[in-house]
This record gives structure tokens, C-alpha cells and sequence, in this order.
């Protein structure tokens, strides 16, 4: 019995990784300066977005879901005729459509796929779950990563399905955005007061960086400094503590809105991976995606990790 996993172009994981396990990315379209670009996860495509200047600011970038139909119509054409069991999980459902959307196509899809499945050759039943990964970017590779391994146990696909459910809810996610005006004006145009105008005045005013942790997709400010490198030095330090405190499942994931070479320039990169090597963790570590930097801005960094309840200053 083959089980596929699907994620959306939100969830940030290594190009390889995703192409090792076979992981099927669910595009999303990309709309910027009234062009359309579909974010299927091409690295080569990716690069090419930071290297022409499409993600930087001042440019009107949206992103969109792909509609009941198009998800259909992969899901019939990609998903049936290789899988008996399909997992998609999605960015959190009060970030995006996308969780609503491939909802409603499963559902088609579940009602119709027996001629796929015989025009295919494929024999046996077919059945899929479509979860709300609660998460968002390096959250979502996490939740993927670690999906994977309980897909390894053979367990059934109900106990599959409660399995992530739950570990969803143990996730840590970090963001640093690197410009807290371009997230003021994404989230007012999407109607999220989140960010108020007065944080976004004080970080461009001051050079002030806010360290946003928390659960899942939300988060709150547990530490600002005035440059973007001593936030990302916390955060390293932080991930590097809860690595050697035991985390509950053996991968840290880590993407950078920047280029590698500016990726691999941070302060404590090298501490996390050097405490990753020790602990038999594996360090997630990617660029981030068209639809992520948008979402959060270009520059910006997301780091995830599951481990038992804590704060983020228990590593100080």
C-alpha cells in the first residue's frame, strides 16, 4: 500500500528532501505587479525570483490559492493513479483558502476515482485525508518531515491522521520578519490587524527586529533588538539549546527568505548545525519559498521545532 504525501507551496523544505521522499507540492499562484506566476517549488525558478529583485519591496505581491477545480483536476491526473492512501496538508486554514479548497476537491475526488484508478491499472481502493497543519512555512516542513516517519510504522490511516494532528500542537515556529511595514501592509490589505501601524512606524524609525514565537501559526514578540543578525544569533542559540534538551522528533526546519550565500553568512548557523550533528538531528535547512517571502517578506527568516512545552527564553 503506497501512501503519498502532498503539501502546498507555503511549506518550506529542502529541494532534495522533498524530491527523496517523493513529496507532491501543491502550487499556488503568485501575482506580482499584475503578473501571474505559478510557485510550483522550482529551486532554479526560486533563485531566479531573488536574483531579478520580483520579491522585493514595493512591488504589489499576492498569492493565491489554487481553486477547487485545479486541485481537482491534480489530484485526479498526479494523486489517484499513484497512491491508495493520499495525506495533503495544507498551511493553516486561517491563513489561506487552500485547506478549504482541497477539502472540497478531495471530496469530489472520493466521489468519482474509481475510473482513474481502472484507466491507470491501479487496483484496490482509494482514500485521502486533507488536514489543517496549524503551521505556516518552516512549520509546515517540520510537520512534512515528521509525517514521513510516522508514514515508516505502517500505522492505519486513522491513526496516521490522529498522529499529526496531534503533533501539530507541539510545534515551535520562530519568525523574524525583516521589514515589519511590508507585513502591516500584506496584513491590512487581508483585513489582519495583527500588525499595528505603531510596531511597524518603530521598527523602520529604530531598526527595531522583532523575534515572533509561538505555536502553530500564531506568535508575539518575545524579544527585539536593533539589527536583524542579533535576531537571528537568538534564534540560533535558542534552536541550538532546545536541540540539546531533546526535541520530539530528530529534525529541525529552517528557511531563509535571503540567497545562500547570505544564508550561510548568519550569526550561529553553525552552533545549530554543530549541536544538530552531535544529537542525530537533521537541519531542514532551505531557501524560503516565492509564496513564503511574500507572505512574510523577503529577507525574513522562519525556524520550527518540536519539543515539550517551553518559552523562549529557557535557553538564556
Amino acid at each position: 500500500m503506497r501512501v503519498g504525501l502532498i503539501v502546498d507551496s507555503a511549506c518550506d523544505l529542502p529541494y532534495e528532501f522533498a524530491r527523496k521522499h517523493d513529496i507532491f507540492i501543491l502550487p499556488v499562484t503568485a501575482v506580482i505587479d499584475g503578473e501571474t506566476y505559478i510557485d510550483e517549488h522550482d529551486p532554479v525558478r526560486t533563485q531566479e525570483f531573488y536574483q531579478s529583485g520580483l520579491l522585493k519591496k514595493g512591488r504589489h505581491a499576492e498569492t493565491q490559492a489554487y481553486t477547487t477545480e485545479q486541485i481537482y483536476d491534480l489530484f485526479m491526473k498526479e494523486i489517484v493513479p499513484r497512491f491508495d492512501i493520499a495525506i495533503c496538508e495544507t498551511v493553516a486554514r486561517s491563513r489561506s483558502l487552500i485547506y478549504q479548497n482541497a477539502t472540497e476537491a478531495m471530496n469530489r475526488v472520493m466521489a468519482s476515482y474509481q475510473e482513474a484508478r481502472a484507466v491507470s491499472g491501479r487496483e484496490g481502493k482509494f482514500s485521502m485525508r486533507v488536514i489543517d497543519s496549524k503551521q505556516i512555512f518552516a512549520g509546515q516542513g517540520l510537520l512534512a518531515a515528521h509525517t514521513l516517519r510516522l508514514a515508516e510504522q505502517r500505522l492505519s490511516k486513522n491513526a496516521l491522521r490522529n498522529e499529526v494532528e496531534a503533533f501539530s500542537d507541539r510545534i515551535y515556529t520562530c519568525v523574524i520578519p525583516r521589514d515589519l511595514h511590508y507585513i502591516r501592509e500584506r496584513a491590512r490589505r487581508r483585513g489582519d490587524k495583527s500588525v499595528s501601524g505603531m510596531a511597524a512606524f518603530l521598527g523602520k524609525a529604530l531598526n527595531i527586529t522583532p523575534v515572533i514565537f509561538g505555536q502553530g501559526a500564531g506568535g508575539a514578540p518575545v524579544a527585539r533588538t536593533r539589527r536583524f543578525e542579533a535576531a537571528a544569533e537568538q534564534v540560533m542559540d535558542y534552536a541550538a539549546a532546545r536541540v540539546e534538551a531533546g526535541l520530539l522528533t530528530p529534525y529541525v526546519s529552517l528557511s531563509c527568505g535571503m540567497s545562500w550565500t547570505e544564508i550561510e553568512d548568519l550569526p550561529g548557523l553553525n552552533r545549530l548545525r554543530n549541536a544538530c550533528e552531535r544529537n542525530g538531528v537533521e537541519l531542514l535547512l532551505s531557501q524560503m519559498g516565492i509564496t513564503s517571502s511574500i507572505y512574510v517578506g523577503p529577507g525574513s527568516l522562519c525556524l520550527a521545532l518540536a519539543a515539550e512545552p517551553h518559552s523562549f527564553s529557557d535557553h538564556q
